[in-house]
């Protein structure tokens, strides 16, 4: 049976247009990568010892990809949701015109540009699609190339990385609802935004391509959001920014609270690093636009506020009733008045 994604020509394709470099040795490469599993090991003590939180499931180990393999990791996570929903909107049975050969390779093609895009800017990433309770993936190429251009001790901006996807696997292990819940969320958007399967697969296909066009021509002005968002999917989309933005935020809390007692240099990376961030030409910007990564760095200022105003309020312990359930998460609304939450949930 044809499929929406040529999922084989997506990873091929991110591999082709991946980036290269930066240029190691055979030992700095094997010396990055037992620094990076040592140092993930390290973090997860310091997070769990600052914020409180303990681990409820077993997580896999850490695993140090390069570009090619952040990937291919990517692509069987996608594969894992959008494989299913095609089926669920076919009901198994092939539509003509829907789940073209011809039209799954052009899919491939867009997925597997934004995806060799992208391979070249993450430095790490919980990815939760595949499997439960999900994987760490440190992208070993990415964090050597960006401690090299920001002059940074290779150690202390290893820690530093490692802090904030340590965290994120943190929470997705010590709280076993929220993979769950942020898989459904996810669902309930795709539910929201489809009036029919036609009309569901044209609005995907125009996203991809929307986002593959501005990386080869950035001078589109439409976000992918503007694509496939529906006004029934509005309510959803709110609540996974949101869920999203607390997520981002409690990992850079921990990053500063930790940093200072553990990396000598912090004050300069976290200075070289939100000057990097900002940067950016037009092209850069307009692709960082469409993909929905500026929206992201506001999540990270927004969530971080959020997060440390709290816990300034109330503590610690106090704060990780946010986690108790879908109804104790803030809402989007509550993340720009942290004392409505308190007055909600941690009164």
């Amino acid at each position: 049976m044809a499929q929406l994604v040529d999922w084989e020509l997506a990873a091929a394709t991110a591999a082709k247009l991946g980036p290269t470099g930066p240029k190691v040795t055979p030992g700095e490469a094997a010396s990055a990568v037992a620094d990076l599993r040592r140092l993930a090991d390290e973090a997860t003590g310091h997070v769990a010892a600052f914020t409180g939180l303990t681990e409820a499931m077993t997580p896999g180990p850490v695993r140090v990809v390069d570009r090619r393999d952040w990937a291919a990791a990517n692509v069987a996570g996608l594969q894992a949701v959008v494989n299913p929903l095609a089926d669920r909107l076919t009901k198994g049975k092939e539509v003509p015109g829907l789940l073209d050969s011809v039209g799954s390779k052009v899919t491939g093609v867009q997925a597997g540009t934004v995806l060799g895009y992208l391979s070249g800017k993450v430095l790490g990433q919980y990815e939760v699609f595949s499997a439960e309770p999900g994987q760490l993936l440190l992208v070993a190429p990415n964090i050597v190339g960006v401690e090299r251009k920001l002059g940074a001790d290779p150690r202390d901006f290893r820690l530093w990385v490692c802090l904030h996807e340590v965290t994120h696997r943190v929470q997705f292990t010590a709280v076993p609802w929220l993979r769950s819940h942020f898989l459904a969320e996810v669902q309930a958007f795709v539910d929201a935004s489809e009036t029919n399967s036609q009309q569901f697969v044209t609005r995907a296909r125009e996203a991809l391509g929307t986002i593959a066009d501005a990386i080869r021509d950035p001078k589109s002005t439409v976000s992918m959001i503007d694509v496939v968002q529906t006004p029934e999917s509005k309510a959803v989309l709110d609540r996974l920014t949101a869920l999203m933005t607390l997520v981002e935020g409690h990992a850079e809390v921990v990053m500063d609270g930790v940093g200072p007692q553990v990396i000598p240099s912090v004050g300069a990376i976290r200075e070289s690093f939100n000057r990097r961030r900002a940067a950016g030409g037009s092209v850069e910007s307009v692709i960082r636009r469409l993909l929905g990564i500026d929206a992201k760095l506001r999540q990270y200022a927004e969530g971080r506020h959020f997060v440390q105003t709290v816990v300034d309020r109330v503590g610690m312990p106090a704060f990780n009733t946010i986690w108790t359930s879908p109804e104790t998460l803030p809402t989007i609304a509550e993340l720009a008045a942290p004392e409505a939450w308190i007055s909600r949930v941690a009164h």
